[in-house]
């Protein structure tokens, strides 16, 4: 067994099963600031670098420094320090093949909470030409409903004072505050996150501070600052015991924090850099000048078709998306709302074939190996459906199309917030909004529009008849005959209406 880090290097790469990094890691520069280091980001923006330094050796100026802001990261700096930095990447095939890979382009780690200055200094260093983001949809602190920035939020208040800084707001943008006043161009704000319009919304939230903390700043930051959309995609579950585990078993590596996830990945990124970027185009990144299409493709088509499995397939006693979309039901819904929902919302999308990514994620979805749990699909839904399942929702209200799935998503999300499965056992509700949402939910069977009536998440559909005798109807279904049923009987109205 051989515990993973720098020195296990020369040994792991004579193993057959495993590939290591094919670059001297001692000659890799932190090009890159990363806030952030999850799983998505080490199964994605980290290994398409891992790849480019191993093609490209002047991509060793692009390495990647890790950050964390919340105290859930001090455990992510541990293992990675642990290891220099190394982890384990792991895909997993449909057919149960498994590939191992040691990714080598995070070279440093830094926690914002034992030493603030020291992350604003790295940013500020000249090397330093791009800061990205994975800090999930909640961390951009804006109103769901109304997309402003939340000045009320305790950290925000903290980092607006004279404090040192705690919040990614403050950290980068006292980092720009530096660079400014030194004369020196800014880096580059990447976003990676599942967000219609990652670096618009990136823009807006980030001048929003500054615009409170230094009008000065403010307007240097909108006249110099890019913010590229992006659109990225990859199936990364959460690491569980069993996946170190098999890395043990199956390579002998003893890793901390190994990463799980599909073979398929992609990423969309608009060619908008201050100060260049990664020949990223080398390694399957497709560089375009609008990546909405893509974007919306994906949002409307994968994420919200999670949110369409997730809640019914946990309510019919599944828990594993896989489990979900063996089922010939939830295929047939599934393609269903893809089909007649999402898609008449979607404009052209250059070079995809729909119909074959839409067949693409069904097969992605049901891939046994990934074990994708569905209580990571069900957290955090309130940062999630009103993003990418209302404006499908809203879009078809308007153009006087179907929206008969999309309001069933919509009560199995609300059956599902009465924190009890069909066969009366606590489910564990997992959302920032938590509380607000539960007692919504417990008003269900007596006031079944209470919990569409959260203007913060649905805006004034609740004003809307055709969406509300919808929605009304599933979640009377649900509570009457259960998710299953429900489902049935969906399809078969939407079959005789057709």
């Amino acid at each position: 067994m051989l515990k993973l880090d720098a020195s296990a290097l020369d040994e792991l790469a004579g193993l057959a099963n495993v590939t290591v990094p094919g670059y001297p890691r001692d000659r890799v520069g932190t090009g890159i600031v990363h806030f952030g280091v999850g799983g998505f980001h080490r199964a994605h923006q980290a290994m398409y670098l891992d790849t480019l330094m191993s093609e490209d050796e002047e991509a060793l100026d692009w390495g990647i420094c890790g950050v964390g802001v919340m105290e859930s990261d001090r455990r992510m700096k541990q293992a990675l320090e642990s290891q220099d930095g190394l982890y384990t990447l792991v895909l997993k095939h449909p057919d149960g093949a498994i590939e191992a890979r040691v990714i080598g382009s995070l070279v440093d780690y830094l926690y914002a909470p034992e030493d603030p200055r020291a992350v604003i200094e790295r940013m500020v260093e000249e090397r330093t030409r791009i800061v990205s983001l994975t800090i999930t949809e909640g961390g951009y602190n804006f109103d769901p409903n109304t997309g402003e920035f939340d000045f009320d939020d305790p950290g925000v208040i903290h980092d607006l004072s004279d404090a040192p800084q705690r919040t990614t707001f403050g950290l980068i943008c006292a980092a720009l505050d530096a660079r400014r006043i030194a004369g020196r161009a800014p880096f580059t704000v990447m976003s990676c996150d599942n967000i219609q319009g990652n670096g618009d919304v990136a823009r807006k939230m980030f001048l929003a501070f500054a615009r409170r903390k230094s009008p000065a700043l403010a307007e240097w930051m909108e006249a110099e600052v890019c913010f590229p959309n992006a659109m990225v995609d990859r199936i990364t579950p959460v690491t569980t015991d069993e996946d170190r585990r098999l890395v043990r078993e199956t390579f002998g590596i003893d890793d901390a924090w190994p990463v799980v996830c599909e073979p398929f990945t992609q990423w969309v990124l608009e060619d908008h850099f201050k100060l260049g970027r990664p020949a990223l185009e080398r390694v399957g990144v497709q560089l375009v000048d609008d990546v909405v299409p893509y974007e919306l493709m994906k949002l409307r088509l994968l994420n919200a078709s999670h949110q369409a499995l997730c809640y019914f397939g946990y309510l019919c006693g599944y828990r594993y998306a896989h489990e979900v979309c063996q089922d010939p039901l939830f295929v047939d819904f599934l393609l269903g709302y893809m089909v007649e929902e999402a898609t008449p919302t979607l404009a052209p999308v250059p070079g995809v074939d729909l119909d074959r990514y839409r067949h693409t994620l069904i097969e992605r979805f049901a891939n046994p190996a990934i074990r994708d749990t569905l209580a990571r699909l069900c957290a955090e839904s309130s940062d999630r459906i009103p993003k990418w399942l209302v404006p499908v929702i809203r879009e078809r209200l308007a153009s006087g199309g179907d929206i008969r799935r999309s309001a069933a998503v919509v009560a199995s999300w609300a059956r599902y917030t009465e924190g009890v499965d069909e066969e009366g056992e606590p489910i564990e509700v997992v959302d920032k909004l938590k509380e607000s949402l539960m007692e919504l939910a417990a008003r269900n069977r007596e006031e079944p529009e209470a919990f569409i009536r959260n203007r913060r998440l649905f805006g004034d559909l609740s004003s809307d008849p055709r969406f509300v005798e919808a929605y009304r109807w599933a979640l009377d279904s649900l509570h009457q005959h259960g998710a299953r049923a429900t489902l049935e009987s969906l399809e078969k109205r939407v079959e005789r209406s057709a």
